[in-house]
């Protein structure tokens, strides 16, 4: 005799062994009647699956959402939980493509021959003894290095 293992094998043994009512052995074991009745809707997703792989092969830049509504159009699922699921399961994702850094070519500043060609101007903070802040623009003329006053 083979023994049951689960709760509701369990229960299908007391009932047909013992002659227990259903209601009788689920209140011995502990486990609601309904549970005892429940079948697994069985889970067909293969036909779904290898509509979702042939369609991220036809639009490789489209994620889940879009091919959710590809398969939505199709009549093949409503659930966007479920095509999300399949999307990971088959280990599909969108590949990023790496950013292009800009190119410059560096350019060396000009030699300036005489004053007024370059004005520089800067923010300087700073904290007196006090604890109070303040905050002074300089502006440099770069070739005498004088600063307006």
């Amino acid at each position: 005799m083979v023994k049951p293992t689960g709760k509701r094998q369990i229960v299908g043994h007391l009932i047909t062994e013992h002659k227990l009512s259903e209601r009788t052995a689920c209140k011995l074991i502990g486990l609601s009647r309904s549970s005892t009745r429940y079948a697994p809707a069985s889970n067909n997703d293969d036909v779904l699956r290898e509509q979702l792989k042939a369609l991220a092969v036809q639009y490789p830049k489209y994620g889940y959402l879009m091919l959710h509504n590809l398969l939505r159009r199709d009549g093949l699922v409503v659930n966007k939980k479920r095509t999300y699921r399949l999307y990971r399961c088959e280990g599909l994702q969108v590949r990023t493509k790496k950013r292009k850094r800009l190119q410059r070519p560096r350019q060396p500043m000009a030699v300036l021959t005489r004053v007024n060609e370059r004005w520089s101007m800067d923010f300087v903070y700073d904290q007196l003894a006090n604890g109070r802040h303040f905050r002074v623009l300089n502006v440099i003329d770069d070739f005498s290095r004088e600063m307006i006053g």
